[in-house]
């Protein structure tokens, strides 16, 4: 049995080793169009899991992100171009602003020291709010950053819960907890003799917005009312 929550190319790596080994992922993404499963609701094969299915919830970042900003402002995305899931969320970010006519920069960063250069060029370029893709690089460098948030007085637009609670300023997203929860109930139903072929891939039901009132002071960013009725939990 092979559990593979590190996001997408963790479980293709892990389906690629073995055609026989059950395998239950857990990722921010699509599943179907890397070719880890044949559908949603048939994986076929050795493989199936749980997506927080975030490419459609990017935009809805991103009108978060225009909210705390005046009309034109720039806005980025960072995204890291290893990951298939992140890589989409980074195009349906594009076709969203490009539809509202909003400017938006893609940022790339696949390590550490990239997240630096990426807020580098965020103050050269004079960005107003910075939106992050679901990642796991990004998740486990979550207090990373929220302290580069917090130097460079940037309204950040997390996509987990835990970033917001980290001391990130606003998040949206599905809960990553819940989806580990439902990967290891998949795992131990394997463990008892179901195939991972019968069951279908989980998604996402409900997504939090978390908004962080006391970094939103310590930062001196307003938080629109029209943000904080929407939100599902306040950290004051």
């Amino acid at each position: 049995m092979i559990a593979a929550i590190s996001g997408t190319p963790a479980a293709l790596a892990a389906k690629t080793a073995t055609t026989t080994i059950p395998i239950v992922f857990a990722i921010g993404g699509d599943p179907v169009m890397p070719g880890l499963v044949a559908s949603l609701n048939r994986p076929g094969g050795n493989v199936t899991g749980v997506s927080f299915y975030n490419s459609p919830v990017v935009t809805k970042r991103l009108d978060l992100a225009r909210e705390l900003v005046p009309d034109g402002s720039v806005i980025a995305l960072l995204g890291n171009p290893d990951n298939p899931a992140s890589v989409e969320e980074s195009k349906a970010a594009e076709a969203a602003a490009a539809a509202l006519g909003q400017p938006l920069l893609i940022l790339n960063a696949s390590t550490v020291g990239q997240i630096d250069d990426a807020f580098a060029t965020c103050k050269q370029q004079q960005v107003r709010a910075l939106i992050t893709s679901s990642d796991p690089l990004f998740f486990s460098e979550r207090v990373k950053l929220v302290v580069l948030m917090a130097r460079d007085a940037l309204p950040t637009i997390f996509s987990e819960g835990e970033q917001a609670r980290a001391g990130g300023l606003i998040s949206y997203g599905a809960s990553r907890a819940d989806a580990y929860r439902q990967a290891g109930s998949y795992v131990g139903r394997i463990v008892k003799g179901e195939k991972p072929a019968d069951l279908p891939v989980i998604l996402p039901t409900k997504f939090d917005v978390v908004v962080n009132l006391k970094t939103a002071k310590s930062l001196r960013i307003n938080i629109p009312a029209t943000v904080l009725a929407r939100a599902d939990e306040v950290i004051e």
